[in-house]
This record gives C-alpha cells, sequence and structure tokens, in this order.
C-alpha cells in the first residue's frame, strides 16, 4: 500500500478535482490511499494559500511519516517561493519519500534533487483526474506507485540518469539556488501555451546555461502554442536542433512527456518504480 499526501505548492484545485482522484483511486487502485490536505482548497489571489500556507501544508505533508509520497496537486506558479525554506525544514521522514508532479512544481523536485531529498518524480497531477484524457495520464503515476513500470518514458535506459522539466521552468531554474547538478543526465523538456519566438528565446537560455557535460537533450511535446502575427519559420525540433548544435549539446529526438495524456513518469536519476 502507498499512502500518498496531496498539498498544493503553487496554486489551488477545486473540491470536485480531488474527489475525481479519490473515486478513481477507489475504483481501480484500492491499495493507494490519497489524503488531500484542506490548503489544495484555498485561495489568496493567484496561490492556493499566502507564502506561508503552502509552506506549512507542504512540510507537514513531507514530515509525517504515515505518508510514502507527496503528490502535488497542480501547477501553474508558484512553488519556486518556498522551495528552498521548504528544504532546510524536511526530515528525515521527508527524506524517505517519493515527490510527484511537473510543470512549475519543477521548481520544487528541482530543489530536491539537488539537496538528496527523496525521489523527485516528473508525472501528471491530480487535478488531470477530472477528465478521461487526464485519468490516462494519472493512471501511469498510480501505476507506477504500485510498481509497474510500463508507464515509464519509454526512452528511459536503466543505466542513464534522467530528469524531466517544463521548459520555462528549467530555463527559469537555471543559474538559481534551487538548480540540480545535471552532468551525465538526458535532460527532457516540454512547453505549453508559448508562442515559438518565446520557445525559441527559452531554448537560448537554457543551452546557454546548462552545462556542455549532460548527456543530452530530448524535447517533449510542444502544444496550444498560441498563432503569431507571423509564421516564426522554424518548428518546434528545429528550433531544438538549432540551439542544442549551437551549445555542443547532443539532440537525442523527441520525448513522451507534456501537458497531454500521453505524460509519461521519468524518476529523477536512476530510480527504480516506487515500493
Amino acid at each position: 500500500m502507498t499512502n500518498i499526501a496531496v498539498c498544493a505548492p503553487a496554486r489551488p484545485i477545486r473540491r470536485d478535482h480531488a474527489e475525481a482522484l479519490e473515486a478513481l483511486v477507489a475504483a481501480e487502485f484500492p491499495q493507494h490511499t490519497v489524503s488531500f490536505h484542506e490548503q489544495c482548497f484555498q485561495s489568496e489571489g493567484h496561490f492556493a494559500g499566502n507564502d506561508l500556507t503552502r509552506l506549512t501544508a507542504l512540510l507537514e505533508c513531507a514530515n509525517d511519516s504515515a505518508f510514502d509520497a507527496v503528490w502535488f496537486a497542480r501547477g501553474g506558479y508558484g512553488s519556486n517561493r518556498i522551495a528552498e525554506a521548504a528544504i532546510v525544514r524536511m526530515n528525515e521522514a521527508a527524506k524517505a519519500k517519493t515527490y510527484v508532479g511537473f510543470s512549475d512544481c519543477g521548481y520544487m523536485l528541482a530543489a530536491l534533487y539537488r539537496a538528496g531529498i527523496g525521489q523527485s518524480v516528473h508525472g501528471s497531477m491530480p487535478i488531470s483526474a477530472g477528465s478521461e484524457r487526464g485519468r490516462r495520464a494519472v493512471r501511469r503515476v498510480l501505476n507506477w506507485f504500485g510498481g509497474d513500470t510500463s508507464g515509464l518514458e519509454p526512452s528511459l535506459d536503466g543505466t542513464t540518469p534522467a530528469a524531466a522539466f517544463n521548459l520555462y521552468t528549467l530555463a527559469m531554474l537555471a543559474n538559481t539556488s534551487l538548480m540540480p547538478d545535471l552532468e551525465g543526465h538526458v535532460v527532457m523538456v516540454e512547453e505549453v501555451s508559448e508562442q515559438l519566438y518565446a520557445v525559441d528565446r527559452l531554448f537560448f537560455h537554457l543551452t546557454g546555461s546548462l552545462s556542455k557535460r549532460i548527456a543530452g537533450l530530448r524535447l517533449g511535446e510542444v502544444t496550444d502554442i498560441p498563432e503569431n502575427d507571423v509564421d516564426f519559420g522554424q518548428s518546434v525540433d528545429e528550433i531544438a536542433k538549432f540551439w542544442c548544435e549551437r551549445a555542443g549539446i547532443p539532440y537525442l529526438g523527441r520525448a513522451k512527456i507534456g501537458h497531454t495524456s500521453d505524460n509519461h513518469v521519468v524518476p529523477f536519476g536512476l530510480a527504480g518504480p516506487a515500493s
């Protein structure tokens, strides 16, 4: 059995999102339990409560030995504001946990990975359980919690460490105190709702900041691209290849991650399935 705590380091979810995940777990994954912290439903401006509220909820989940994992409820921006404070307040119970999320919660995953706390995992989040397409991605995470590796990103080979991030998030992490050492890693990136010129700009910054000693870069889905007034003239593949070649970083092709139902699980490092 995996006892999973859910908190919201960034933006809130609605109660029907929680109910959808609880129903899915009860129907298909009775070996797991999910417990939603009440903070998930709080709202203060953009965020799921103020910084102290979100930090407190995260620590209550992470530092509680009754839970095996912490699943971030959703992204949306805000986890970077509490990541440093959270890391220095985590106890031994927190160090034994699995932490799952993606998008904006990549800030938390990066900080945890850098600090050597628990197992950081890129994976879909509870907010997606409200639709059938979303549930397909959520099931991969729940299966993985039970030891089923079928939902792992297919290019993972078990010999080369990997990490996966939202492109914008990783670009913002670069050269900050949250950025982990990714030397020797396959780095996967995905993006959503950014114009192609913005994607190009993000790759300029990211490839100029990443160590040339990474094993290579893979591009996940780039979706919901807004129309620009003129065509950019390059595809997302061409953009990624251009900047990788300029920076001397091997471009390894595509990855099955992103803000889609095909989002797969990527444990950071060489970790195997959660026990």
